[in-house]
Formats: C-alpha cells, sequence, structure tokens
C-alpha cells in the first residue's frame, strides 16, 4: 500500500537556517525508501528571500528532486502557511511539517515517518530526556515550555508532553475532519491542531526526538507569552 507524505517546512525569512539544515533533510530524503513529498512554504518573506529559496531548491533538488517552493501572498504566521500548504494535497495519506531550524535532525524525523507508518497513527515529536535522546535548551525557553504545559493542561485540558515540538505527522484524514475549524495563525498552531483532533476523538503517538535550541528561533519567550495565553483561551471557547 502507498502511504505518501506531504512535508512542510514553513519558513519566514530564514533562508540562512534552511541552507544547511535542507541539505540534510535532501540526503535523507533521498535515501528513504518512503514516498516523500516536500514542500518549503513562505509566508510571505518578500521577493528576494523568495529568488533565495528557489535557488537553495535548485540545490536540494541535486539531491532530492521531489521538492518545491511554495510562496503564500502575505505574511500570516506559521498556523497559517502550514494550512496553506497542506491544502495543496487533497491526496496524501499524511501530512507532516518540520521546523526550518533543524532543531530534530533529519534522522530522528524519518523515524517519526517510520513510526508513523507502522502504527497507522499520528506522530508528534516530543522534547524528553531519555537513554536514547538528548535535549539541549536554554533556561527560559524550558520553563516556557514546562509553563505553558501546565496553563494548556489547566484551561483545555489537553494532555500533551509536548505541544510545540517542530515535528509532527498526521494521518491526512485526520487532519481534513478537522482543517476547516482551525482558526490560529501564529505559534499557537500546534495547540489548537492537538486539541481539535482530541476533541474529535483523533489519538497520537508521542515520541522523544532528541532536540537543540537553534539561534536565530522566531519565538520569543517572555514577549510571546501573553499572546500565547490569550490564544489558549480563544481555544477554549471555540472548543
Amino acid at each position: 500500500m502507498s502511504d505518501p507524505i506531504l512535508i512542510v517546512t514553513p519558513v519566514w525569512n530564514d533562508s540562512t537556517r534552511l541552507a544547511e539544515y535542507g541539505k540534510s533533510l535532501a540526503a535523507a530524503f533521498a535515501k528513504s525508501p518512503l514516498e516523500l513529498e516536500w514542500m518549503i512554504a513562505d509566508d510571505g518573506s518578500g521577493a528576494e528571500e523568495a529568488k533565495r529559496l528557489e535557488t537553495l531548491r535548485d540545490e536540494f533538488q541535486k539531491t532530492f528532486p521531489h521538492v518545491r517552493v511554495h510562496l503564500a501572498s502575505g505574511h500570516r504566521g506559521k498556523g497559517s502557511i502550514i494550512r496553506e500548504a497542506w491544502s495543496q494535497s487533497s491526496t496524501a495519506r499524511w501530512l507532516a511539517f518540520t521546523d526550518a531550524d533543524g532543531s530534530v535532525t533529519a534522522h530522528d524525523l524519518l523515524g517519526l515517518f517510520e513510526s508513523a507508518i507502522n502504527a497507522q497513527q499520528s506522530v508528534i515529536g516530543i522534547r524528553k530526556r531519555t537513554r536514547t535522546t538528548h535535549i539541549s535548551e536554554s533556561l527560559w525557553r524550558s520553563f516556557f515550555h514546562h509553563g505553558y504545559l501546565l496553563v494548556v493542561h489547566l484551561i483545555l485540558g489537553l494532555r500533551c508532553e509536548d505541544l510545540q515540538c517542530g515535528a509532527k505527522i498526521l494521518r491526512g484524514d485526520d487532519y481534513r475532519h478537522i482543517a476547516h475549524r482551525l482558526e490560529e495563525d501564529g505559534f499557537a498552531f500546534d495547540t489548537e491542531l492537538l486539541a481539535m483532533l482530541n476533541r474529535q476523538g483523533f489519538n497520537w503517538l508521542e515520541i522523544p526526538v532528541n532536540w537543540a535550541e537553534k539561534k536565530g528561533g522566531k519565538v520569543r519567550p517572555l514577549v510571546d507569552a501573553w499572546s500565547m495565553f490569550k490564544a489558549v483561551l480563544r481555544i477554549r471557547n471555540r472548543l
């Protein structure tokens, strides 16, 4: 049975970070026996950045030919560009995304794909130290991460060990069942996505991955805390 996977990498002025991580993704995808399609989805970075991404695409295609660039008409946020990119395929059995910073390795990402296909269930990567996984993040990032988990659990009743890790693969049919209900365009996209899946009775596996905080990230824990809290309240109201 064919299990086509559409992988989206959302970017916004991220060509510099993607240049290095993209090489490792292209190399890993080229060696994989899985049926993969990779889309670099730009969230309205502008004409110059679009040119850089197209140059990177041409470079990556030398290793992995099934990669393309999708350009949004304007900047609206990570959630918006992922939904827009996923909507480009009505047939992919699996829909995935991985952040452009490379915090999750290409090797671990492929492991999530294989786990999803073997279990025929959605899978999300989680930051969790185990005998085989290593986590590297700042004190502030860790504090924000665990504090946000607590807020989401108290307000939404959603139990998840890591809402924001940038590596998720969903059963396409599960996602399409709830896609019309998703409204969060920013970083709360992951939270709304999982909350809606949970509300509709769809489950997922949580698998520890190696995770390393990278420089140049768009999340600003202290600055974004209030906007994320308000987003959780909006999600609760919609639920």
